[in-house]
């Protein structure tokens, strides 16, 4: 089974840089707070396609589930073909 993906983004860093800007107020750290801004948007767009790929996974074992239970309601002699065939993917 493979490893969850891990956060590409060092979440302290950032609220560390947005909380110097809330209180020092800088130019610098403003700046270095709004440098954060496309790390982050990159973040939530790979973690949006890491969903979007759990979430079609899912939806494909499942349906082979479904397909394998029919299959053996209907009395095939090998319903986890199905299955079988999602899981090799």
């Amino acid at each position: 089974m493979a490893e969850a993906p891990k956060p590409t983004v060092d979440r302290d860093a950032v609220r560390a840089h947005v909380d110097a800007a809330l209180t020092r107020g800088t130019r610098v750290a403003l700046w270095t707070a709004i440098a954060d801004i496309p790390i982050l948007l990159a973040e939530i767009e790979r973690q949006s396609s890491l969903l979007t790929n759990a979430r079609t996974e899912f939806a494909n074992l499942l349906a082979a589930a479904n397909a394998t239970l029919t299959a053996a309601h209907n009395g095939d002699p090998d319903p986890l073909t199905y299955l079988r065939d999602e899981v090799r993917r």
